[in-house]
């Protein structure tokens, strides 16, 4: 019998990967192509979409020749991928007419501050954008970014009006492409982070695109999570297209987060804390998100989301920009050349502050140096920066659902950093837990894509395919203290 394959395309924030799994949810092979980050002006953040297509085609040829693979052993495809980015392209010419504008780019906060003080005499515009999306109205959602290109790029709005654009987030964009121009499709879980989506009718909202200035015309179409929705022609060969969900409702979903009050954290660019609320949407009262996990076998899963902005990115940012370290896993060895942080507090709002403060315009800060302050020191205020940050979103969450979390998943690039993991574990008071395959994110959506197909029967067939990496457990350590009443004092000074 012919071993069949699952092709999950991980179109991530800075590079394109594609990773095949067998059915027992072994990584077989792997690809991935960084491309170029634009940043045009100060809180602007662009890619070009015709980049990330390159790039995502080139790595989906590689990872087939590594894997020494005909093209017909691949059962099908699962897209997964950044979210809220916004493409925005025409469709005679099938070229973007803009620069795709990144989840973290801050050029619509102001579109979003004067859409309130125009509204808010009438009605209160955070709440009717949260009624209805679960989302408040924020510069990191696609919404104001579809607006700011239809008003700032010349002709768009002729070209809208002539049914000639269309609108995509990345899994949008690639499945264009894939299909040779042919579908126009998103799922709920990408659909929900527009601020165009009603979560509970699960349809586009005209109130909301009224509101926004943004024709339908431009929307995708609908469809599930799971679902096989065409196919896509690769190295000759037709091989369906059949999982689709955004990177973190893939994460959740690859972590085995079927149950409410299951949680996962990611650790990549951004840290994403998702936690599964079941089919009814829990409306959060500690500025956490509501939103769509995935939509399967008719069933919507619905889940509340907190995001730290910057994580991987803090490490980023002190390998490339301040140059004290040459290669993001070198960030752990250089923490551990001190046993604390020396005082030293990192605030890594580098691209304002996400949940549960909401603050576009508030900017990086590092304090509490002296002359006795080394790099081991900055690099573990960094790490312990990326744990605090979500510590804050995990109590939110834990508030929401009225429980404490004695267990977290973990997954992503930065959650293989053992020292990060145990002072999470240590500051939450709670066991972390990292999976062997910490490609959670495309494992979830090679699933989601598999139960499309009948390559996996259910739910119980992929459960036993989960496996545990490692256990972290809290350590009491008095330091802890030190730095919690370090970071609730300073944080306060930049958010208030």
């Amino acid at each position: 019998m012919i071993e069949k394959y699952i092709l999950a395309i991980d179109a991530g924030t800075t590079s394109s990967r594609s990773i095949l799994f067998d059915i027992k949810g072994n990584q077989i092979a792997i690809s991935q192509y960084e491309f170029d980050q634009i940043f045009p002006k100060k809180g602007w953040v662009e890619h070009d979409p015709e980049e990330i297509w390159r790039t995502q085609l080139k790595s989906i040829k590689e990872v087939i020749a590594l894997a020494k693979i005909n093209p017909k052993n691949i059962d099908s495809i699962g897209i997964t991928n950044q979210r809220e980015t916004t493409v925005i392209w025409n469709k005679k010419t099938g070229k973007p007419i803009y620069n795709a504008i990144v989840w973290q780019d801050k050029r619509t906060a102001s579109i979003c501050e004067t859409i309130i003080k125009e509204h808010n005499s009438s009605f209160c515009v955070n709440t009717f954008f949260q009624e209805k999306t679960g989302l408040i109205l924020d510069s990191y959602f696609s919404g104001t970014k579809i607006k700011w290109i239809l008003d700032n790029i010349p002709n768009a709005r002729k070209l809208a009006s002539n049914n000639e654009l269309a609108f995509g987030t990345i899994d949008t964009w690639l499945i264009w492409k894939l299909t040779n121009e042919k579908l126009h499709l998103t799922d709920p879980s990408n659909a929900s982070r527009t601020l165009l989506y009603n979560i509970h009718q699960l349809k586009w909202d005209n109130e909301l695109l009224k509101l926004l200035d943004i024709p339908i015309s431009i929307l995708p179409n609908l469809c599930q999570s799971s679902e096989i929705i065409g196919e896509a022609e690769i190295l000759g060969e037709k091989i369906k297209i059949a999982g689709i969900a955004g990177d973190q409702q893939a994460a959740l979903f690859g972590q085995l987060c079927f149950n409410p009050g299951d949680v996962k954290n990611t650790y990549g660019t951004g840290c994403f804390c998702i936690m599964n609320t079941g089919e009814k949407p829990v409306k959060s009262k500690n500025k956490m998100l509501t939103t769509i996990g995935y939509q399967i076998d008719g069933k919507t899963i619905y889940a509340i989301e907190g995001s730290v902005f910057v994580a991987g990115a803090l490490i980023q940012w002190l390998r490339d920009k301040l140059g004290i370290i040459k290669t993001a896993s070198e960030i752990e060895e250089l923490a551990k050349t001190e046993d604390d942080s020396g005082g030293v507090t990192f605030i890594p709002s580098l691209s304002g502050l996400a949940a549960p403060y909401w603050d576009p315009h508030a900017t990086g800060n590092i304090m509490g140096i002296t002359r006795d302050t080394t790099k081991g020191h900055i690099a573990r205020a960094a790490l312990e920066a990326i744990a605090l940050r979500c510590k804050e979103i995990i109590i939110a969450m834990e508030k929401d659902s009225k429980t404490k979390f004695n267990n977290l998943k973990v997954d992503g690039g930065a959650s293989n950093n053992n020292l990060l993991m145990q002072i999470q574990s240590n500051l939450l008071e709670s066991n972390v837990i990292r999976p062997k395959t910490t490609e959670t994110t495309a494992l979830g959506v090679a699933f989601l894509a598999g139960l499309a197909t009948g390559f996996y029967k259910d739910l119980n067939a992929i459960k036993n395919i989960w496996e545990k990496d490692k256990l972290f457990k809290p350590e009491k350590k008095s330091s802890i203290e030190t730095v919690n009443k370090l970071w609730n004092k300073r944080i306060s000074q930049i958010v208030n």
